[in-house]
């Protein structure tokens, strides 16, 4: 779809270089570059995570520097990849299924709604919160019991958090904790948490790639604008009235627009995030018995510290999510370019 922004002034718009659709990419390539990106971005943002899931489970509430310096001076700095391995291992296939969903359901409902006579902008950002559902809902897939395997590791040996339910039998590696997971809860136990984790990231990936596709024209619209024009001031190019932004100004576009878009996701599932982590790293006991259901998990947070110990963590998961909004969009829309069949259709 095209992303043209037209001003308040009528003789003048913004032109942005032209959408990549599904059909228009080259899908190995797509699929290849994107493992090679992705793994990247998710090995820079990792230690965010780990101090995010460690304030989570924590039953007090401590600082996010407090528990970064509390962690490396206890466990050294390896303690902030713990797990990234098996991370890594399942964001390859699980990104996979996130955009191969996204780019098809994108396409295809982008182009139905554009059928039904909505407007472009409105087509848009419906067509973009349905991707945004549609992905996370196929990476949960994957992705939640590697999350269950990947966040068990990241708090073992918090006993300094004051949680004496946290994981108390040592991992020494993935594949073991997979394994003693597996003996202990059977195959429920590693998709521990799934259903609130489809509550939380398929609403959060909704809103945020409609915010994402609304907060790009309002910036294009104003920031972007201006800057698009400041670049052609002094030049003999005025003859027709379409302003065209060079890459650095169209990245950075995105970036703004992402990290808006992701900061008020984070806010809005915030709560859910929690009680989902809770969910997944608490053990069954040593009678057998099941772990905590959503409801006994809410009431222990809520004892703990009120409904703002739902909040836990809200720093780090707020900055995690901004930074790796602006950096995935900012990634993905070059490895789409990247993985384009026919380069011509990006100028």
């Amino acid at each position: 779809m095209n992303m043209s922004v037209a001003e308040e002034e009528p003789d003048e718009e913004v032109h942005v270089p032209a959408e990549i659709d599904w059909h228009m990419l080259d899908k190995s390539k797509f699929f290849f570059l994107g493992a090679a990106l992705f793994s990247g971005v998710s090995a820079t943002l990792y230690p965010v995570v780990v101090l995010k899931t460690r304030q989570q489970v924590a039953q007090s509430q401590v600082s996010s520097i407090k528990t970064a310096f509390s962690l490396i001076r206890g466990e050294g700095f390896r303690a902030l990849y713990r797990g990234f391995g098996t991370s890594l291992m399942g964001t390859i296939p699980a990104r996979a299924l996130y955009m191969a969903a996204l780019e098809v359901t994108k396409s295809n409902v982008g182009t139905a709604t554009v059928r039904f006579g909505l407007a472009e902008p409105t087509a848009a950002a419906v067509a973009n919160a349905a991707a945004g559902l549609s992905a996370a809902m196929a990476a949960q897939l994957v992705w939640t019991p590697v999350d269950v395997v990947s966040q068990r590791l990241m708090v073992q040996d918090c006993s300094d958090s004051g949680n004496p339910k946290a994981v108390a039998s040592r991992y020494v590696n993935g594949i073991d904790a997979f394994r003693k997971i597996l003996s202990t809860d059977g195959p429920k136990g590693l998709y521990r948490g799934f259903g609130i984790s489809i509550l939380t990231y398929a609403p959060s990936n909704a809103v945020w790639w409609a915010s994402y596709s609304v907060a790009q024209r309002m910036v294009w619209g104003g920031v972007g604008y201006y800057l698009c024009k400041k670049g052609e001031e002094g030049s003999d190019s005025a003859t027709n009235n379409a302003l065209k932004p060079d890459t650095k100004t169209v990245m950075a576009v995105q970036g703004v627009s992402a990290a808006m878009a992701g900061g008020m996701a984070a806010l809005i599932t915030m709560p859910l995030d929690t009680i989902k982590t809770r969910l997944q790293v608490l053990d069954s006991d040593e009678n057998g018995r099941r772990g905590p259901t959503v409801m006994q998990t809410v009431r222990s947070l809520v004892k703990e510290g009120g409904w703002m110990a739902c909040y836990r963590g809200l720093g780090p998961r707020w900055a995690s999510m901004s930074m790796s909004a602006t950096t995935m969009i900012t990634t993905y829309e070059f490895l789409k370019r990247l993985s384009a069949k026919n380069q011509e259709v990006l100028t």
